[in-house]
């Protein structure tokens, strides 16, 4: 299971799913150019300490981040608001790469069609959007449980 963020905006959010990747064990793909410098305090204040922990893989263009899932396989599912499917309905892989879009505006619609699936988490009528760092956490962690892969404890 890999996360892969588009283009994101918002250090805090990254942060966010970075700490969450490295709790969790998964890898994560930074599709750039990023909407802030990669150095940005307010990445490493919401990262912390896990950041440390975790070697994001950063690819310069969306066509180099196709060019090496396409090489390595799985299926590509987009977290998107437009989704055809609630996330609690959708059969995950353990292979499968969950991609996140801006937290401005998504994806384009090149990269929509690229995806294998397009899931959207359920929300209340009339709300337009759950933070992506929330949305990452919500999903993954479906997807985790239907694959058996959360980490193991140690006891």
């Amino acid at each position: 299971m890999r996360l892969a963020l588009y283009q994101p905006d918002i250090p805090q959010n990254t942060g966010a799913i970075l700490r969450l990747a490295a709790c969790l064990g998964v890898d994560v793909d930074i599709i750039e150019p990023c909407g802030f410098v990669w150095s940005d305090k307010y990445l490493r204040r919401a990262g912390m300490d896990y950041l440390d922990r975790i070697a994001p893989v950063r690819h310069r263009s969306w066509d180099a981040f196709r060019e090496k899932r396409m090489a390595a396989g799985g299926r590509l599912i987009l977290l998107t608001t437009g989704g055809s499917i609630p996330h609690t309905r959708f059969a995950f892989h353990a292979d499968d790469c969950l991609l996140l879009g801006r937290e401005s505006a998504g994806v384009p619609d090149e990269v929509h069609e690229a995806a294998d699936a397009r899931v959207r988490v359920p929300m209340t009528a009339g709300m337009r959007s759950i933070n992506v760092a929330m949305a990452a956490a919500i999903v993954l962690g479906e997807a985790l449980r239907q694959t058996g892969g959360f980490p193991e404890e140690d006891e």
